[in-house]
């Protein structure tokens, strides 16, 4: 939605109802994501796509019958439908899109949920989409407050956990639920849409652990940069899975970029002239992890180095160094892995055991 924002706000604002198609599930080669939007107005204006041009027309018509009945409708185009030659999807994939009918009052939040995403403030929407119950109902969620129901308070309470997981990561979705809000596949689905910027991982340090580090970055979702002094080794092509590759000394870097309660900071370069400065900087601001790498007796050495210049015992208190959890890794690739059950670890407070010797609930509070 995020791409038709500006034109549907206008429509909205102006009290007018419109159509609007979501793509709310694809699968193997379907041309858009899920979250990819076409709003159709009351006089017949498109603004933006479902499909690359595959499917725009059924969805054309789809949205004109939402507009006038008011029913919700999920439409499924691909491969295994009858139709699939028809609508034009001959690229081998198969598309969910979840049409419905957008006004004030179907959706009253959506002037909020707009402010929301021009303030980078994050947000998610979630629609049942299939299933028992209120197809079409929806509810917002911002990381301190809700509004709107899906129907039940345990419905509710499940997707408000599950989507502010899902903001953290800024993973958008489908999700299924029981009646009481169980996680199961055989009953309610629910869309949810995150409105989140990916939080940021920062990677100091241009080695090897650092390509994998970078590469499991992106795999949990995060916005990777890796920065290092040395600009023969901080290239793209050494990390190809890195969003950007900044050549300028880390604490410089840190010192000017944006961090916030998301971001990650690794350190790898086990390097006093670099870890110092930068360690200076980092833990003293507000990013919700900051991890070192070296031995333990680096670790005694960067500890010792950072109280001469005047670091706190509290502000040491937040470096997780040696960086990960101990899961026997020796290869970078292993590094990475412990590095990011780490990372797992701290967001959701989880013991580090097998959950064979746990007791409760697998999915714990945050």
């Amino acid at each position: 939605m995020r791409d038709v924002l500006d034109s549907i706000l206008k429509w909205y604002e102006a009290g007018e109802t419109f159509g609007l198609g979501t793509v709310v599930n694809t699968f193997r080669s379907a041309p858009r994501q899920p979250g990819a939007a076409m709003a159709v107005s009351a006089e017949g204006e498109v603004v933006g796509s479902v499909s690359g041009g595959c499917v725009e027309g059924a969805v054309y018509e789809a949205a004109q019958q939402v507009m006038e009945s008011g029913e919700s409708v999920l439409e499924k185009y691909g491969v295994s439908d009858d139709d699939a030659f028809s609508v034009g999807l001959t690229c081998g994939g198969i598309i969910h899109i979840f049409v419905e009918q957008v006004n004030a009052q179907t959706f009253p939040e959506l002037a909020e949920v707009a402010a929301s995403i021009e303030q980078h403030e994050p947000v998610a929407v979630a629609t049942v989409t299939a299933g028992p119950g209120a197809v079409g109902a929806r509810r917002v969620i911002w990381p301190d407050r809700t509004s709107g129901s899906l129907g039940a308070q345990r419905l509710d309470d499940a997707v408000d956990d599950d989507a502010r997981g899902m903001l953290a990561q800024g993973l958008t979705g489908e999700r299924h639920y029981g009646p009481k809000g169980e996680r199961r596949l055989d009953d309610l689905t629910v869309f949810v849409q995150s409105f989140a910027p990916p939080p940021r991982m920062l990677v100091f340090g241009a080695i090897d652990f650092a390509a994998a580090v970078a590469r499991v970055g992106k795999f949990l979702g995060y916005y990777v940069t890796v920065c290092d002094a040395r600009g023969v080794f901080a290239t793209p092509k050494r990390f190809p899975e890195a969003d950007e590759v900044v050549v300028k000394w880390p604490h410089q870097y840190l010192e000017e970029t944006e961090v916030d309660g998301r971001t990650v900071i690794c350190v790898l370069t086990h390097d006093p002239k670099f870890d110092v400065p930068l360690l200076q900087v980092a833990l003293r601001t507000d990013a919700g992890y900051i991890g070192a790498m070296g031995s333990r007796r680096t670790h005694d050495d960067r500890l010792r180095r950072l109280r001469e210049v005047g670091m706190t015992e509290e502000e040491l208190g937040r470096l997780r160094s040696p960086i990960g959890l101990d899961v026997g890794a020796r290869t970078p690739e292993e590094t990475a892995v412990s590095i990011a059950a780490e990372l797992i670890q701290t967001r959701w407070g989880g013991t580090g055991k097998p959950l064979m010797e746990t007791k409760g609930r697998i999915h714990g509070t945050q």
